[in-house]
């Protein structure tokens, strides 16, 4: 598999590879894929060389395409010969959410390190399930919550480790989207047997992961969730308040169903000393207010592009502003770091202990709901 450790003073062809196995062609496939092909050049020099090996999916004519397109040396229909083939060290499943526990366990049993797109199981028992027999087995395990990987949300977390935000007392995010609304669409995110959830595992578990990541541990969660267009099996939006077990209060929101919000993560974290707000729609910027000099003059707009920001070694002068994709590029270079050099993924990156406690917060908001009832969050061991 050509795994080693890194170093940062080697001629490129000392540097070690890693060859990737990539289930999924669509979205998420896409996504990653251009995330290993940047890491090659823009991370220079990367902790591991991506070599991309094989790619499977369930329609033979689409991975075959995907394959050429993508520069792929291999392509099936079966996950199963991703698992067994030597070459690969690591596995990347953006499939759909009913093909992450079975393909993902299967490729950590066979020695492979990996990444497991969002929401990790379709519920909080799949989820702690793919974490036990994944983490029984030593391999690094990333699951995939890109946003802890975006600039201003790291530089976000910085300052509130720092201190510099005090006590923290509030906490409000929503991912709002609008194209659930199309009724001619048939996807599989729209199918339970599939999804498990709707906007809840779609978006929700994003905030969910932001509020962890950001604000620490829930408590407990008060809910509601609403299915709104006829013979849809999933939820189109979710709306809980919850505290935290460090004292804070806030609110969660997600929807499919928000017209005109096309891709609208939203937060705000109030502290006693200062307050931060985020809008990934404005994704390189991150709103600042400080109590001790910002009163008259409201909050401050960030711009994080500076050299000493979060992961801008990689990218341009101050000013010159990155993207979405380029989460990916961060999320998957810590992860490949972390297997170069012996490292863990926590606390910065997500693990499958990580995805798992999402997924536990996630099953209470429907358990409030259908009750009626405050929800307590409480959280299984190894």
């Amino acid at each position: 598999m050509g795994i080693g450790a890194t170093t940062r003073d080697v001629a490129a062809g000392e540097i070690p590879t890693i060859g990737v196995g990539m289930l999924g062609y669509a979205f998420m496939g896409k996504a990653h894929t251009n995330a290993f092909k940047k890491i090659a050049y823009m991370t220079w020099p990367p902790p591991l060389v991506p070599r991309l090996v094989s790619i499977a999916g369930r329609n033979e004519e689409a991975v075959r395409n995907a394959a050429e397109r993508y520069g792929y040396e291999h392509w099936t229909t079966d996950w199963h010969d991703l698992v067994a083939d030597p070459a690969i060290g690591l596995f990347d499943n953006g499939g759909p959410n009913s093909l992450h526990a079975e393909p993902t366990i299967a490729a950590a049993e066979a020695g492979k390190h990996v990444i497991c797109e969002k929401p990790l199981g379709r519920t909080a028992d799949e989820s702690y399930e793919i974490w036990q027999r994944v983490a029984a087995t030593g391999v690094k395990h990333l699951c995939g919550f890109n946003y802890r990987f975006v600039p201003a949300n790291r530089l976000a977390r910085e300052m509130i480790e720092a201190g510099e935000l005090g006590e923290i007392r509030h906490f409000r995010g929503r991912y709002l989207q609008d194209w659930g609304d199309d009724q001619t669409l048939d996807t599989w995110r729209f199918h339970s047997d599939e999804a498990g959830s709707g906007a809840l595992g779609d978006l929700g578990a994003h905030v969910v992961d932001l509020a962890r990541y950001l604000v620490g541990e829930f408590e407990a969660v008060s809910a509601l969730v609403k299915t709104f267009l006829p013979g849809r099996e999933v939820d189109d939006a979710i709306e809980a308040a919850v505290s935290f077990a460090g004292g804070a209060v806030g609110t969660v929101e997600a929807t499919r169903l928000a017209l005109g919000r096309r891709n609208a993560l939203q937060w705000e974290i109030n502290g006693s000393k200062a307050s931060l707000a985020f809008d990934m729609e404005r994704l390189n910027e991150l709103q600042v207010f400080r109590a001790d000099g910002d009163r008259a003059r409201g909050f401050k707009t960030v711009l994080v592009s500076e050299a000493d920001h979060p992961w801008w070694e990689f990218w341009w002068p101050p000013g010159h502003i990155i993207g979405w994709g380029e989460t990916f590029v961060h999320e998957i270079h810590h992860l490949l770091r972390a297997i170069a050099e012996d490292g863990d993924v926590a606390p910065y990156g997500a693990t499958f202990e990580d995805g798992y406690r999402a997924a536990e917060v996630c099953d209470a908001i429907v358990r409030s709901s259908e009750s009626g009832a405050r929800e307590q969050i409480a959280y299984r061991m190894t």
